[in-house]
């Protein structure tokens, strides 16, 4: 069922310029912006020998990237963990207790079919679940 960790996503106040503060320190290219104009979110993955980092700028009034920034600056916000079959996994979890906060897959700010587990169980520890 659970394949390997797929990313870090960390919260970001400026994506552009801790992105290029990063490029600079570990010496490799930028990496695209993509806005989610929809969800109001700025993403982008920069990967460091196979550890891709999600970085996302949430430029809503308040939305949840936004307010976690505003407490705490940037940080890591969750860890995602590749799966093969998202449907499957809920299933497998939920049938052994583990609460889920998505009851069912959703679509992510990279377009993937993603789900988070509730952050009670793990006493807010962020789990997303992705099909790679």
């Amino acid at each position: 069922m659970l394949r390997k960790v797929g990313h870090l996503g960390i919260a970001v106040k400026n994506i552009e310029q801790t992105l290029a503060v990063l490029a600079n320190l570990f010496e490799v290219p930028l990496p695209p912006i993509t806005d989610v104009t929809e969800k109001k979110i700025k993403v982008a993955v920069l990967t460091l020998d196979g550890l891709s980092l999600e970085f996302l700028e949430d430029y809503s009034e308040a939305g949840p990237f936004k307010q976690m920034v505003a407490q705490r600056g940037n940080a890591v916000h969750h860890f995602c963990v590749e799966v093969q079959d998202i449907d499957q996994a809920i299933e497998s979890l939920t049938s052994r207790g583990i609460a889920m906060r998505d009851a069912a897959p959703k679509v992510g700010v990279r377009g993937k079919r993603i789900a988070f587990i509730d952050s009670a169980a793990l006493d807010g520890l962020a789990v997303e679940l992705s099909e790679p």
